[in-house]
């Protein structure tokens, strides 16, 4: 039964409307052919569930919103939320976060959100971070001038990792905050709570936050 659900899930997301499965159509038109305006575009990168993108869907609507993700039954929810709540300025992608050029266009991107991403622990993996050298060349290419990317995480070894990959990379850092919670700064990333970070909470972990520019 589970396995029919599952199979279900994955042909309810090939068929909703606001779902792009290996599908970039919307490539430098996402504001004039599916959004209909012409709004900042704001992405989540391993979206899962969505949180982050449908929380500030909801609080900004003056601002499109795009969750990107490849897990399929993730996305299923996070876009099951957004039609049963009329959200219009919501789009959801399954891909690899190294596809995006194949997404959106040089400059299409206003902001980055990268919230709760695995931080592939294993040293041999650090290329799969998504904030190493090899994603944010690509982060570069599609968002704005002075566009801002921002990333909430409770790893240390992401949080560092990161900053350490911005002296590498020309980048300005405008926030730095090592413990959001005890610095009080969560209203300023507008009160959004992800699945993760209630679990991370739970554990009395200790969420990171970076803000910055890629120059």
């Amino acid at each position: 039964m589970a396995s029919k659900s599952k199979l279900q899930k994955f042909a309810e997301l090939a068929d909703n409307p606001i779902v792009f499965e290996k599908n970039n159509a919307m490539k430098g038109n996402w504001n004039t052919s599916f959004f209909k305006n012409n709004h900042p575009i704001v992405i989540e990168l391993a979206c899962g569930k969505g949180d982050y993108t449908l929380g500030m869907a909801k609080l900004f609507p003056e601002k499109n919103f795009i969750g990107v993700d490849i897990k399929g039954n993730r996305l299923w929810s996070a876009a099951r939320v957004a039609n049963l709540e009329n959200l219009t300025n919501v789009a959801f992608v399954r891909e690899q976060i190294d596809q995006l050029e194949n997404y959106f266009d040089a400059g299409e991107v206003s902001e980055i959100w990268i919230t709760f991403s695995d931080p592939f622990p294993r040293k041999g993996d650090a290329k799969r971070r998504l904030t190493s050298q090899k994603f944010l060349p690509i982060y570069k290419k599609i968002i704005q001038a002075n566009g801002i990317i921002h990333v909430k995480t409770d790893s240390d070894l992401l949080y560092e990792f990161t900053k350490e990959m911005l002296t590498v990379i020309p980048s300005t850092i405008l926030k730095d905050y090592a413990d959001v919670y005890a610095m009080q700064k969560n209203d300023e990333l507008y009160g959004i709570q992800t699945y993760y970070e209630k679990m991370h909470l739970r554990d009395n972990r200790t969420i990171k936050y970076l803000r910055f520019q890629l120059i």
